[in-house]
């Protein structure tokens, strides 16, 4: 299909950019790897793109008081290989590595991976399980929400997501996807941050969004992290948490996400040994 009738403006700052996304139907344009197609399936519409893709402040990896600051319009390919997120923020690395093929990831965006409501993606649910925060430009100045919260409610209208902001906690930490192998979106996609306090477990694809599982953290807190340890605890959960679909059962991903989760914990583990 072709793209319908739409107008483009490409403001030259992100002050201008949040002046023309006050209109009606307006949409923002980053790295449009689910817009564009959306608009050509009929499934998305806009009355006018806003084109983001150059404002450089939107960009670049940073580090400060033990955060790192992932500028939205930073692509995927970038997320993937950069030394500060590998080393400090490993989980995010793995799920930026994990999404799509290579062209995706050199086009994709941070922001647009976590703004995505349409389908589950990979970002989405390593940001929950580090604990991460994502930061918001909007007609009442800059915000921020924790990543959770962020996923149940999406991008408010008129804002611009402007960076993830991430704890900074070093390489105990995992991420492990069984993917759909006709889109590569996950299946299931599980997340793991070993920290002080115990395991912090976040799953997606299996559940209706990326959701941060406290009660198998409660069951695991303290250890052990052995397979049968971490089915059982997911065994315990609500079937109802699973969402069945596309020739699955919420048996079969309720289990699948708890090998995932076996595995990453299993990894993070052993680089805390």
């Amino acid at each position: 299909m072709i793209l319908t009738e739409f107008d483009y403006v490409r403001p030259l700052g992100l002050d201008r950019a949040l002046d023309l996304l006050a209109g009606p139907g307006a949409r923002v344009l980053a790295g449009g790897q689910s817009l564009l197609p959306g608009l050509r399936a009929g499934t998305e519409r806009a009355g006018l793109l806003v084109d983001v893709r150059h404002l450089d402040e939107l960009r670049g990896i940073s580090a400060a008081d033990g955060t790192l600051r992932i500028g939205a319009l930073t692509t995927l390919a970038e997320l993937a290989a950069h030394p500060l997120v590998r080393e400090r923020a490993p989980e995010l690395a793995a799920a930026a590595r994990a999404n799509g093929d290579p062209q995706v990831r050199n086009l994709g965006t941070a922001g647009g991976n976590l703004a995505d409501r349409g389908r589950p993606t990979d970002l989405p649910v390593a940001a929950l399980a580090a604990g991460a925060e994502v930061e918001l430009a909007g007609p009442g100045g800059r915000t921020r929400t924790g990543v959770e919260e962020f996923t149940a409610g999406g991008v408010p209208a008129g804002s611009v997501l402007t960076a993830l902001l991430v704890p900074a906690a070093g390489p105990a930490a995992a991420f492990e996807k069984a993917a759909d192998r006709a889109t590569r979106y996950p299946l299931c996609a599980a997340a793991v941050r070993i920290t002080a306090d115990g395991p912090r477990i976040a799953v997606t694809g299996a559940t209706p969004r990326a959701l941060r599982l406290r009660g198998v953290e409660d069951r695991l807190r303290g250890g052990p992290y052995t397979t049968e340890a971490v089915l059982a605890a997911f065994r315990a959960e609500p079937r109802e948490l699973f969402v069945p679909g596309r020739g699955t059962s919420a048996e079969y991903l309720g289990h699948l996400a708890g090998v995932l989760t076996a595995r990453a914990l299993a990894r993070a583990a052993r680089i805390t040994a």
